[in-house]
């Protein structure tokens, strides 16, 4: 039952860690444009609270490349 529990979290420690690295990378993208596709603060939402997709959603949808 041991090993079982380590396998699993030696999987879950490396998605917990791309989460939060897209989270942070996103969240100062957000804060140092001066222009999104959207409300800043909807995107900052959006991030939060949709873990690991909502990061990914803001670098598709809602950067704006002028």
């Amino acid at each position: 039952m041991d090993v079982i529990s380590n396998t699993m979290w030696l999987m879950i420690i490396p998605l917990i860690l791309i989460q939060l690295i897209l989270m942070v990378v996103s969240i100062f993208d957000i804060v140092r444009n001066e222009q999104t596709n959207g409300p800043k603060w909807v995107w900052v939402l959006v991030v939060i609270f949709i873990n690991l997709i909502g990061p990914i959603l803001y670098f598709i949808l809602g950067r704006r490349n002028d």
